[in-house]
């Protein structure tokens, strides 16, 4: 089984409720440092302009880069879910590596701290929930849950405008893309 997000562009008007959620729910203090974070990509002029936005968090590769230029483990993929995780006491701080592997750049770090990357919120997965990302969407524009369940439930793709080629890494996301 494959974790992964679905994101609903359509619907997202890019409020930061998730950004919030998962700061508050993850205790991250105010600052830079966000797990998941939302990138907006202005298109189209006047008299049609036009603004999309699309979540930064870790979409869980299949062939995640960052898991190969670790040069400690830290960064693992769970088989049982599919989920990359980060073994906190095994990054060298400093290293980032794994930030310049990553094509979307999700790898965060504290000053003098180890990688951080959205987990999902494997906490609640193991008591029945979703993470709080997509609890907190007023617009219900985030779901997550098993990728192969999410692709029959909604129509989607890994691929969107201002997103990075999904084919390398095969990102566990799919997209409603909005339209220009």
């Amino acid at each position: 089984m494959q974790l992964g997000f679905y994101f609903d562009q359509t619907r997202c008007t890019g409020c930061d409720a998730c950004v919030v959620a998962c700061k508050d729910w993850k205790d991250i203090p105010a600052g830079s440092v966000a797990l998941c974070r939302m990138a907006s990509l202005e298109g189209g002029s006047f008299p049609k302009p036009s603004l999309s936005f699309h979540p930064m968090m870790c979409y869980h590769c299949a062939r995640p880069p960052c898991v190969d230029a670790c040069p400690t483990g830290a960064i693992r993929k769970w088989p049982e879910n599919g989920v990359v995780v980060v073994e906190g006491d095994l990054c060298l701080p400093g290293c980032r590596l794994c930030l310049n592997a990553c094509p979307y750049r999700v790898p965060q770090f504290a000053e003098h701290g180890p990688a951080r990357l959205c987990d999902l919120c494997l906490d609640r997965w193991e008591d029945g929930g979703k993470p709080v990302c997509v609890l907190a969407c007023p617009q219900r524009a985030l779901d997550a849950g098993n990728l192969e369940e999410l692709r029959s439930r909604y129509s989607g793709q890994a691929r969107t405008k201002g997103f990075p080629d999904p084919d390398r890494t095969r990102p566990s996301i799919l997209f409603r893309s909005k339209k220009a």
